[in-house]
């Protein structure tokens, strides 16, 4: 690819330092993506901006109108503080037409709401545990049709935000606790669905019309108190080391079960709209049955997340796969005209 203007937008609070020396791995945790993918592309000679924008949209205008980029490199999760209106700066960059990388604004829209793309799923006869949605400020009164064990989760943040080992509760009395604090500790709607006792499989994917699904890549939970991706078990490091807690290839599956799950992996996306890049999570349960639990648009593309690593399983090299997320945002842009 051509030496390339690449304007990086970010979360403030996710700005890379010019070099990570005298930082410990978790204080790497916060801008490690923004880091890896910057040093990167300017290792490759790119022109490389980074802004970090999270109220205000006049800011990406200003940048645009200096600098001419070539391409936005999209690595925003949230706007204002909510992760659903991160779609709202992805249609802003389409209308001023300037192509972006990772997914479409209606893609977005479609994955980021659990219950909305558990109902499409469902209604496309892929497997998704049993769920209902508890409002706030409403009684929580569990659906008969809903059993326990069940797993509550904020309806709309992600990053495992609020998931502990007390997610897991298996009668009304937890429920209506566990529900209460969603509502009261991270202020939005809760979901409860059903647990499922089983492996924790994620599927990344790059393309657009036409997709690549990458190899499946394993959560391990080691001696982990709960077999569940909670906060600490995602980010805490020194836990991760006490526990043997891994991320790796999926080992002993099924040829068939492994295919099932990447031709389910592509209808999911085409169903959610996905393009860019994305990464799908499944729970495989005893009997061999993969359940969606949740679609990522634009994942964690840090160098050694289970994204990238499975990349590189895969045979495509880090720079490369920048490569060709970028090649992705500028063929889309020309597809529109």
């Amino acid at each position: 690819m051509k030496r390339t203007r690449v304007l990086v937008l970010l979360h403030p609070e996710q700005m890379p330092p010019d070099s990570i020396k005298g930082y410990s791995e978790q204080e790497i945790i916060a801008f490690k993506t923004g880091y890896d993918v910057v040093n990167t592309l300017r290792k490759a000679r790119h022109e490389v901006r980074v802004l970090g924008v999270q109220h205000e949209l006049r800011p990406i205008r200003a940048e645009i109108d200096s600098f001419q980029p070539d391409i936005v490199f999209n690595l925003l999760e949230e706007f204002h503080g909510e992760p659903a209106y991160d779609q709202n700066v992805a249609s802003y960059l389409e209308l001023t037409r300037i192509p972006y990388t990772g997914c479409n604004p209606r893609g977005l829209m479609l994955s980021r709401g659990k219950d909305l793309s558990k109902k499409l799923l469902h209604y496309h006869r892929i497997p998704v545990p049993a769920f209902a949605v508890f409002p706030m400020n409403k009684k929580v009164t569990r659906p008969p049709r809903l059993p326990f064990p069940l797993i509550v989760k904020s309806l709309s943040e992600d990053a495992s935000l609020g998931i502990a080992q007390k997610s897991i509760v298996d009668n009304d009395e937890k429920l209506a606790e566990r529900v209460a604090f969603v509502h009261e500790k991270i202020g939005t709607a809760a979901i409860a669905e059903q647990y499922i006792d089983g492996r924790e499989l994620y599927v990344g994917v790059i393309g657009n019309e036409r997709m690549r699904v990458l190899p499946i890549w394993e959560l391990y939970f080691g001696d982990a108190a709960s077999k569940i991706a909670t906060a600490k078990v995602k980010f805490d490091v020194k836990y991760q080391e006490e526990r043997g807690i891994l991320q790796g290839p999926a080992t002993d599956l099924p040829s068939e079960i492994y295919k099932r799950i990447q031709n389910l992996t592509r209808r999911i996306c085409r169903t959610l709209e996905l393009d860019g890049y994305a990464r799908i999570d499944f729970r495989l349960s005893a009997d061999g049955v993969p359940y969606f639990l949740e679609a990522n648009p634009n994942p964690e593309i840090a160098r050694h997340e289970v994204f990238a690593e499975a990349a590189a399983y895969d045979g495509m090299k880090y720079s490369e796969m920048l490569r060709r997320i970028i090649a992705l945002g500028i063929q889309r842009a020309r597809a529109k005209g």
